[in-house]
């Protein structure tokens, strides 16, 4: 709490796309249990219920969802085809630069579910044969990263609608990167949030599949 209120306040006097909150914090924490030689076992004694939070914290995304039921309805499929893509380029990307880099087989399971969010991503990974807290490293790097270089990624491809910038946010970098997009534009976090439950279900199906097919 200590190190997400000060990230806080730092993204708030400068708000940059490197200093979103969830950076900063983990910045300070890593550095915080380096210099203190704290272990992970007796680190998770305390973050467990971090972790058994994660699920319900995700309900909360409904009430953007609620605002903006009209405007979802009427873009559900290219919203649906857009996360389908997205989830399929994650899972691929993941999978095959692991291969190709000659990474172990539990590298590869534990990275192909990187671009949905943490829970489902280590409950999928475990499913495969993968480590859940490797699993849950891997997300949080697609967060941050998706966090901080989509800002950028959107100007250069001057992509600019709110279904462009949710559908990026949701699909590669899921909660973490809804709420940076929903910083810049509510309708396209809402559209991040529908996205990323997409995601959810279309990387469920599709991470044993291409484990199956490239591996």
């Amino acid at each position: 709490m200590f190190a997400y209120t000060i990230a806080t306040k730092i993204h708030q006097k400068y708000g940059k796309p490197y200093t979103v909150p969830v950076l900063i914090a983990t910045v300070i924490m890593v550095a915080g249990l380096m210099l203190l030689h704290i272990s992970y076992d007796v680190y998770m004694k305390g973050g467990e219920w971090i972790n058994k939070l994660l699920g319900p914290a995700v309900v909360a995304l409904a009430y953007p969802l609620y605002q903006h039921r009209t405007l979802l309805k009427k873009l559900l499929m290219p919203i649906a085809l857009g996360t389908f893509i997205g989830a399929a380029v994650g899972i691929a990307s993941g999978v095959l630069l692991t291969k190709w880099a000659g990474f172990d087989m539990v590298i590869i399971e534990s990275i192909a579910p990187k671009s949905v969010t943490t829970p489902v991503a280590m409950v999928l990974a475990d499913a495969q044969g993968g480590i859940m807290p490797l699993a849950a490293v891997f997300v949080m790097i697609a967060g941050i990263g998706g966090a901080i270089f989509s800002t950028i990624i959107c100007k250069v491809f001057r992509i600019h609608h709110k279904v462009g910038l949710g559908v990026g946010a949701g699909s590669a970098s899921h909660a973490i990167g809804t709420a940076r997009v929903m910083e810049v534009n509510a309708g396209a976090g809402s559209i991040s949030t529908v996205a990323m439950s997409f995601s959810t279900v279309f990387v469920s199906i599709l991470t044993p599949l291409f484990i199956w097919l490239f591996v």
